[in-house]
């Protein structure tokens, strides 16, 4: 039977938007499934021009769906979540996963046409050459088949195209893109990062990299999208399409072309395998709302379903030919899954500045890129962290609706502007360990039949040595910043970690040069099955410390260039 698409892409969000737009301008029949249902850009689920009085709760979190133990993790983990956004995320209760009882896991999801590229964090921070050498020097996990130089020309062709808003600091942990004119540091933060720079020579406060637009290049005012407003409410979706999402950039690019199917409230149940050509067929589909059963035919399949949606995926993807899931040759499907973690909070006062206040609601705050590479001063772990910040302002007291009191005096008190202040957190580079892993629960099965996903990680001696001395450095390196009322709160050794807190879960199909230990190669194309590739953050062999997305896009469209031209000679 002659394949209906040239290429099935599964899953909508930050790669599969890439890989759509990438195979629909190089000519191919591109079909994106998206388990969610449908959101326009622009449409009624965009939440950023609603006053407080218009949002449900007055955009504070629903107490009512609190009671009824819906959106569990999504509540444990975020402090975002709240009327303004809760329509793009899922229901735990309707999208049900498991865990060990004393290793809480929290996987948090949006299921809606662009996935969580309507919700994330934007910072987009390049990896650099030690991160992908990591595995191989210090021996844990399966060695990166790629290395930086790889990858370096396509982080170029992704900033270009999703518009980076960034300084070049020269940095080679972060080293420098294609960017667009960065945003400012407050004067607070100047302070901060100055006082740094007098003491050390290898730990640096620098502006974050954020993915939205500060000058619009033509390419994007031509999709719609317009310069950042500084508003500050991404997570609502953003009628200006000042942020990359797929449903501002890539989605559109890919539509245009005249090459794009997309079919929403479509859960791919499994990836179809023949056994005569040893090849990929196609895909199985069960309908979210009718439970209808039904089967897409293309010649390549990339699977960008998010990492636990992807593994989840393949472990269901059972033939007599992979018994254990489709690629799974190895066995190493479901395992390696990492995420970032924070072990250390600090809070400190920024002295002075009394005269001058922050304007505006800038989209990115500030970051410390990870200095411990090298294990120097005496460490015993490997790896290392970096910081994340929240953007240094002043404090306030406040309105006077939670205090008690009546007439001038409370008026008098009411938004008194208190001193800046400056807020770190710890983001430790979690190690690929084979143990974390996801597996089915085949005797329980979701509302469409889908065998439950079991979610096994933990954080594990090394990342607690990390948190220690992690409290100790950001002590000292706001010190050297010339803060005062430091106050810095690490997780005491008995308290859980719980995984996934970062969002930024991946691992599961981890890329490699050995077949028997890894899922994929170095084009992150399945070493069993020559048409199927996985680019989404399943195919991470380690997670170094900075936010993953803008390598999951360069790698995505490195894999969709190389299948694309296996396409045009018929290797595929």
């Amino acid at each position: 039977m002659k394949p209906e698409y040239d290429v099935i892409v599964v899953g909508s969000g930050i790669t599969g938007g890439w890989a759509a737009k990438e195979f629909c301008e190089k000519g191919f029949k591109t079909l994106v499934l998206e388990r969610g249902r449908k959101v326009d850009h622009r449409g009624p689920e965009y939440k950023d021009f609603k006053a407080p009085w218009e949002l449900e709760n007055f955009g504070l979190p629903p107490e009512l769906l609190e009671e009824q133990n819906r959106y569990k993790t999504i509540r444990n983990s975020q402090s975002f979540f709240n009327t303004s956004n809760i329509q793009f995320f899922v229901d735990d209760k309707e999208h049900p996963y498991s865990f060990p009882e004393d290793r809480p896991f929290h996987w948090i999801r949006g299921y809606q046409l662009g996935g969580r590229s309507l919700t994330w964090g934007r910072q987009v921070l390049r990896w650099g050459v030690k991160d992908f050498e990591a595995n191989a020097k210090d021996g844990h996990g399966v060695p990166w088949p790629i290395g930086y130089q790889d990858l370096a020309p396509w982080y170029d062709y992704v900033e270009s195209f999703i518009g980076v808003s960034a300084n070049k600091d020269g940095l080679e942990e972060v080293p420098d893109g294609v960017f667009q004119k960065p945003w400012e540091m407050s004067c607070a933060e100047e302070f901060v990062s100055k006082n740094i720079a007098k003491k050390y020579t290898d730990r640096h406060l620098i502006i974050g990299r954020a993915a939205n637009i500060t000058e619009p290049t033509e390419e994007q005012l031509k999709l719609g999208r317009g310069q950042c407003q500084a508003r500050s409410y991404c997570r609502r979706g953003c009628m200006f399409g000042g942020y990359f999402s797929s449903l501002s950039a890539t989605l559109p690019a890919a539509e245009r072309t005249g090459n794009l199917t997309v079919v929403t409230d479509a859960i791919v149940a499994s990836v179809n395998y023949d056994e005569q050509t040893g090849k990929a067929s196609g895909v199985t589909v069960i309908d979210a709302h009718s439970k209808e059963v039904r089967s897409y035919r293309a010649r390549v399949v990339f699977l960008c379903a998010s990492a636990l949606g992807t593994v989840q995926i393949l472990l269901n993807s059972k033939s007599k030919a992979f018994p254990n899931g489709i690629a799974n040759s190895s066995g190493a499907v479901g395992h390696y899954i990492m995420d970032h973690f924070t072990g250390v909070v600090a809070d400190a006062e920024v002295p002075g500045f009394e005269d001058k206040h922050s304007f505006g609601r800038r989209p990115i705050a500030t970051y410390i890129p990870n200095f411990r590479h090298e294990q120097k001063d005496g460490v015993d772990f490997v790896r290392g962290y970096g910081y994340q910040t929240t953007a240094s302002s002043r404090t306030s007291t406040g309105t006077t609706a939670r205090r008690i009191g009546i007439g001038e005096t409370v008026k008098m008190q009411a938004k008194q502007p208190g001193p800046w202040r400056f807020k770190a957190l710890m983001y430790g580079e979690m190690l690929p360990y084979y143990d974390n892993k996801a597996t089915l629960l085949p005797d329980k099965k979701d509302q469409w039949g889908m065998p439950v996903l079991h979610i096994d990680a933990m954080v594990r001696e090394n990342e607690r040595k990390m948190t220690k001395q992690a409290a100790v450095d950001i002590e000292e390196i706001l010190q050297a910043g010339g803060c005062r009322d430091i106050k810095i709160k690490p997780i005491p050794d008995d308290q859980p970690m719980p995984v996934g807190r970062r969002i930024h879960e991946m691992g599961g199909a981890c890329m490699g040069d050995d077949p028997t230990k890894s899922v994929l190669n170095r084009w992150a194309q399945s070493h069993d099955v020559a048409n199927l590739f996985v680019t989404d953050g399943a195919c991470m062999s380690s997670c170094a410390t900075q936010n993953p997305s803008l390598t999951y896009m360069a790698i995505t469209a490195r894999a969709a260039d190389y299948a694309a031209r296996l396409l045009k000679e018929k290797v595929l």
